[in-house]
């Protein structure tokens, strides 16, 4: 039996695991997929112990994927982004990978949402929004990124090819011409709140919130009552989990029965 799991703390909210072993069993693939919670003091001695147990990939969240770099070895895209989200443990040393980014391009072409050419604006610099800007920035789009801490917005601009970096009070402006907008904070999570003014909203607009807990934020009913193509946060969760899936397997995932199994724990 192959063994995949997920590496953060805390990890008891996660979804992945029914998400990836409802894949596992549509394939007949013989495989769990577990929780490891590890100190944050010793990620290190949890990625020797995975690779001496012979675990065949891991999925990486919060607080490690910043500190799991110097663990492995990232791709280019992974190094670019400043983040790994998933490692293979098929060679030595183990790849480090970020599905992150597949997770919000791959988001928008299931929505039929083109990006090549598009004004799109992201909210928030953090890991999300570091992977949002890059995805956006790979496809084709001109980005935009607008932060609480402006200084923060201009540092990721600095490393996204052709990006700006704003205030969040630049909102209105930056997204009376914009195709597409991302949120990549957590408002909208714990309350009734959304990072984007409601006027600065419109019917031109694509708009994908990488909260999924709501399932319709704040932000996703008041762009929808505005006309807007709106996409909730657990596709962006799915398309991450399915391109890891395919990394580790070599097998093209199941996503509609994924999609079931993630949906079904919301």
């Amino acid at each position: 039996m192959d063994v995949y799991g997920l590496l953060g703390n805390p990890v008891g909210h996660s979804l992945s695991p029914p998400m990836h072993e409802a894949a596992y069993e549509e394939l007949g693939i013989d495989a769990r997929y577990v929780t490891f919670e590890p100190d944050p003091d010793r990620i290190g001695e949890a990625i020797d112990g995975a690779r001496a147990l012979g675990i065949r990939g891991l999925n990486v969240t919060i607080p490690f994927k910043r500190s799991v770099l110097s663990l492995v070895e990232p791709d280019g895209l992974a190094e670019e982004v400043g983040a790994v989200n998933t490692i293979d443990f098929a060679h030595d040393p183990p790849t480090g990978h970020n599905t992150d980014v597949a997770g919000v391009t791959r988001s928008f072409a299931h929505h039929d949402v083109a990006l090549s050419g598009r004004e799109a604006v992201v909210v928030g610099a953090g890991g999300a929004g570091r992977a949002s800007a890059f995805a956006l920035a790979d496809a084709g789009a001109s980005v935009s990124v607008a932060n609480r801490t402006e200084s923060r917005a201009h540092e990721l601009a600095e490393a996204v090819s052709g990006a700006s970096g704003h205030a969040l009070d630049s909102l209105p402006r930056l997204l009376a011409g914009a195709d597409v907008l991302v949120n990549a904070t957590s408002v909208g999570m714990d309350g009734d709140e959304s990072p984007v003014p409601r006027e600065a909203l419109h019917a031109d607009l694509a708009v994908l919130d990488a909260v999924y807990s709501p399932l319709e934020t704040r932000l996703l009913r008041e762009a929808r009552e505005e006309g807007a193509l709106t996409i909730d946060g657990a596709w962006m969760l799915l398309y991450q989990g399915v391109e890891a899936f395919e990394r580790w397997t070599g097998e093209r995932a199941p996503v509609e029965r994924m999609d079931e199994a993630l949906r079904a724990r919301l």
